[in-house]
């Protein structure tokens, strides 16, 4: 039994900021800044799991990743730059248009699907990711059963999500949007996780979190890994058992 997470009015909202996915000072400017962290946090959970040197150029040579509500592919290109052949998806259409757009300028060679997970194969990737999602599907627990039956056996799975406190909501949904840092309607705070509740939803799925950490704002560096869980927090989970 497959499920349908597709939030409509999430995926016009993202479907409507498509052309500007790529542009690191347009709407999607937090995340070109969020993504170095995540991308950092990624590459350590994977040198751990498969036991990888960390000067190792290509640590996903070999294997399968798919990131899940991909956007235009801001995490599927370096996925791919780290040898895996990648899967993108996403619920719009316009995102995986303007997605195998700029990977055809780069020269880099992913698979975009758009629509539901669902619709993909179970259990053939090595490492699934899916950043800032879970808060925008319409069944958080349908959608992480959908995420760990695409995920294969001694596989790795790393999820990104704001966690429901007032210190979110003040600053990730009102001061936020209200400045223009992310576009207006992104987040409905209410939909946000708490690490315990993400825990529950991933051992009903038959996973256990073997990592979790904050991600919090750097003056310095505009985020950093580590520290308060507060506002947001990045999971690492694979099989149990």
């Amino acid at each position: 039994m497959t499920a349908a997470t597709i939030n409509p009015h999430e995926a016009a909202h993202f479907g409507a900021l498509a052309a500007d996915w790529w542009d690191p000072h347009g709407s999607s400017a937090m995340l070109h800044k969020l993504n170095p962290v995540r991308l950092s946090y990624i590459r350590d959970r994977i040198d751990a799991h498969w036991h990888v040197d960390a000067r190792e150029r290509h640590p996903l040579a070999g294997r399968t990743a798919i990131d899940v509500g991909c956007g235009a592919g801001l995490l599927a290109e370096p996925l791919a730059r780290m040898g895996a052949n990648v899967t993108g998806v996403d619920a719009a259409p316009e995102n995986i248009a303007a997605a195998r757009e700029h990977a055809a300028g780069q020269g880099l060679s992913i698979h975009y699907h758009a629509g539901e997970l669902a619709a993909l194969p179970p259990a053939m990737f090595d490492l699934v990711t899916s950043m800032e999602v879970v808060e925008h599907v319409t069944d958080p627990a349908a959608f992480i059963g959908e995420l760990a039956a695409r995920l294969a056996p001694g596989g790795l799975m790393i999820l990104s999500t704001p966690n429901r406190t007032m210190l979110s909501k003040l600053l990730l949904v009102e001061a936020a949007e209200r400045v223009g840092a992310v576009p207006r309607g992104t987040h409905d705070w209410d939909q946000f996780l708490r690490p315990d509740e993400l825990t529950s939803l991933l051992e009903g799925a038959g996973l256990e979190v073997i990592d979790r950490t904050g991600l919090s704002p750097s003056p310095a560096k505009g985020f950093k890994l580590g520290g308060s869980e507060a506002l947001n927090y990045l999971v690492a989970a694979r099989h149990a058992g």
